[in-house]
């Protein structure tokens, strides 16, 4: 094809929603255009019952043929409320903003949207080869299945991800007021429907479950009339006496499913184009397939219409709508992984449950919610402040500022400081740059102080500058620091550590940024495993060095008391010397400590205990965790589980769970909130209170993730480094007075909220 030759003709094999709607927006933009839709079957052939509209989506179409848009929008049946059904409760949340129409009255519309335009439309006709067809583009519309995507997977770069659970799309004659979400415990797990109106009188009914309880049910034996009639049992309470039908008969036996996410990391062949399904696919649950088929169609209309380079417009096309692709199938991987695991979420409170649920995807915020549904919000946050202890109130404090008790431990909100190394300690000593550092943080109004990384022996640092607990002149110094932060009603903890095979380097900044000290100390690590080919190779710790291991943190624990900390945290993340046991990647032993997760577990578990031993009682131990390696053969989300499950048996109240940073090899896949799925995974699986760190950095971030259960603390590094009053900015932004700032702050509190005030009453300008 030349890239310079004006386009007169177009193909497009499939007449879905995606390629009638290419069609009529090429006709709209250049009536004189040659437009041939081949469909393989007959025009009144449709395998689904309704398809979702968002109000967004429609906006969409309106803007770009306010004809079409007009029709659709005559034929939908509207909701704006979601029902969620959970042991014996319904949940109702309202301002969502939903749409339903058949999918057959949806192409029905635009075939004759398109054949009024001139669109050539030609069903019952298959084609052998598209790359035959006398068209200068030929685009690929022919869905999930995409023959054209399925016969050249090198060129396209295919990669296809079929998900866990089972699913069946099915329809029934009950007509749903709301989006509903019914959730039914078997006897072999739990089973749900997700149901919506498409058109009076007629609802899709979605049945989704995992594969264990698919088999336990017997639905592996059933053909789809019976799966029809075993699921009119389950879902007897809902269903009203109406019957569920099936209109996949053109398969034989089960028309259950799982789905395949489809992602192609080139959508172009020549003058081959993939569009809509064939190119990505993003899960049933976020309702966007139909969606994202409209807007391809849209932008590759313009691409193809707007009389430049072709080649340019149409990687142009490929660019901008991949990272919209990208977008929502992260959020609809998130959505398929809610739901995939449901099992986790089931036990909480119906209306927390529920709020798991409608933030499942993250598109939707705490925020968010509010502006959709106050009074529902309202209700979570009342909910969430009553459980934690919090006098009812019509104006609940959003769940940040919301206390925690642990133990003897009460914080006064839910916001923490995170470690963070500043690597300007003399000789482990902190001094006044700590003391601004910190102090500064609890006058900003954070609930929970921590200290960076402190190491328990001289030969445990990371750098010279790592703040050490290994004098009795560290104990005082840090004893002054807490002293400040507790007259700010703030609380402190200290995070205890030993670099192991990371220790000896140089300070991140300077010449030799983090390389070997020319004259450092000698490294002790599980096994001889350096963390790079640059670094030094440790020494395999023998019996004897772990007994002194111990015996240091044992003694920095003590001092911790003395100095007034609050709670004292045992690090065993980022590689250093406990994780370094943990992690398979770093741990080589053949004795007792290597091997198994529960023999890796054995020297940090030996370590933890002989601390709690010496901390009292009535005060709170946590442990920082590494719950994934990012590399293969690292360690498994069911190992993080049980050692998050094991530190919890010996005594520990909170896993601050963080990951990766324990190999040079690790890909972590970055993003907002990137690492609080695996908070959530050991907090609702392993039973502990857990505290999310990574890339939290808003508000709406802190809110929806304490609300759904995902966490119990969130802790926010980068963001205390850029404003150390960020709880009390959230504060005056959330209009909470409670949160209360130092006496001699209060009149620049007090504009602060005014002004944040008059900004959201005038809106975006």
């Amino acid at each position: 094809m030349s890239s310079g030759r004006a386009v007169k003709s177009i193909a497009i094999t499939g007449a879905g929603p995606g390629g009638l709607y290419l069609a009529i927006s090429l006709k709209l933009r250049n009536p004189s255009l040659d437009v041939v839709v081949h469909e393989r079957n007959r025009s009144d052939d449709t395998f689904g019952w309704g398809v979702v509209f968002s109000d967004q989506t429609l906006a969409n179409l309106k803007a770009n043929d306010p004809e079409t848009a007009s029709i659709i929008e005559a034929a939908f049946v509207h909701w704006d409320d979601i029902d969620v059904h959970i042991r014996g409760r319904t949940i109702r949340s309202g301002g969502h903003g939903f749409a339903g129409i058949g999918r057959q009255k949806l192409l029905n519309i635009l075939q004759e949207r398109a054949g009024s335009l001139g669109v050539d439309l030609r069903f019952q006709d298959e084609v052998a080869d598209i790359r035959a067809l006398p068209a200068d583009v030929v685009v690929a519309a022919d869905g999930l299945n995409s023959r054209t995507r399925n016969e050249a997977p090198e060129v396209f770069g295919v990669d296809i991800d079929l998900r866990a659970n089972k699913y069946i799309w099915l329809g029934t004659t009950r007509a749903f007021d709301a989006f509903t979400f019914a959730f039914v415990e078997t006897p072999h797990g739990w089973i749900w429907a997700h149901a919506y109106q498409f058109e009076p009188g007629a609802s899709t009914f979605i049945v989704e479950c995992t594969e264990a309880t698919w088999r336990g049910l017997g639905f592996d034996a059933m053909d789809q009339d019976q799966t029809c009639r075993a699921a009119e049992v389950l879902f007897a309470d809902w269903l009203g006496g109406c019957a569920l039908m099936s209109n996949a008969k053109h398969l034989r036996g089960s028309a259950w499913l799982n789905f395949p996410r489809v992602a192609c990391s080139n959508w172009r062949d020549g003058k081959v184009v993939l569009l809509g399904d064939a190119a990505h696919t993003a899960h049933f649950s976020i309702g966007s397939g139909t969606k994202l088929a409209f807007e391809d169609a849209i932008r590759l209309a313009e691409a193809l219409t707007d009389g430049g380079d072709l080649d340019t417009a149409l990687a142009a096309y490929e660019t901008e709508r991949r990272v919209e692709v990208l977008k929502l199938q992260s959020a609809a991987r998130n959505s398929t992984e809610w739901f995939e695991t449901v099992d986790r979420y089931v036990r909480l409170d119906p209306l927390q449950f529920a709020y798991s649920l409608l933030t499942r995807s993250q598109r939707v915020s705490h925020e968010n919610l509010r502006l959709r549904d106050r009074d529902f919000l309202t209700g979570v946050e009342r909910w969430f402040a009553a459980s934690a202890g919090v006098p009812p109130a019509d104006d609940p404090p959003a769940p940040m500022f919301a206390p925690l008790r642990l133990r003897g431990l009460t914080l006064p909100n839910r916001v923490v400081v995170s470690p963070m190394c500043m690597y300007s300690a003399e000789d482990g000593t902190v001094g006044d740059f700590h003391l601004v550092h910190l102090g500064g943080r609890a006058l900003g109004g954070a609930g929970l102080v921590f200290t960076e990384m402190t190491d328990v022996a001289a030969d445990a640092r990371i750098t010279p500058g790592c703040a050490g607990m290994y004098r009795p002149e560290h104990r005082d110094a840090w004893k002054r620091i807490v002293d400040f932060v507790h007259s700010q009603g703030s609380r402190i903890a200290i995070q205890l550590a030993h670099a192991g095979r990371k220790g000896s380097v140089e300070r991140p900044w300077g010449p030799r940024a983090d390389q070997p000290l020319e004259e450092g100390w000698e490294l002790i690590a599980p096994s001889p495993v350096p963390w790079s080919d640059e670094d030094q190779v440790p020494r395999e710790m023998t019996r004897s060095d772990m007994d002194r291991v111990r015996d240091d943190f044992v003694r920095a624990t003590i001092w911790a008391d003395e100095a007034g900390f609050d709670m004292v945290e045992l690090h065993c993340a980022h590689g250093y010397l406990l994780s370094s046991f943990l992690t398979p990647v770093s741990n080589q032993r053949a004795d007792d400590y290597g091997g198994s997760v529960e023999n890796r577990l054995r020297f940090p578990l030996e370590v933890f205990a002989a601390m709690r031993a010496v901390w009292p009682d009535d005060k709170p131990m946590s442990v920082r965790l590494s719950a994934s390696d990012w590399v293969e053969d690292g360690l498994t989300p069911e190992d993080s589980v049980a050692i998050a499950r094991a530190f919890a048996q010996a005594g520990c109240d909170l896993i601050d769970v963080s990951a990766g940073q324990t190999s040079e090899e690790a890909r972590p896949v970055y993003g907002r909130m990137f690492q609080t799925p695996f908070s959530d995974r050991i907090r609702n699986e392993a039973g502990v209170a857990t505290m999310a760190v990574g890339n939290i950095y808003e508000t709406d971030h802190v809110n929806s993730i304490l609300a759904a259960g995902r966490a119990d603390l969130c802790a926010l590094a980068r963001p205390h480094l850029a404003d150390p009053n960020w709880s009390l900015r959230a504060a005056a932004e959330l209009g909470w007075r409670g949160q209360k700032p130092p006496v001699q702050y209060l009149a620049g509190f007090a504009q602060l909220a005014r002004n944040l005030e008059k900004q959201q009453q005038a809106g975006p300008v």
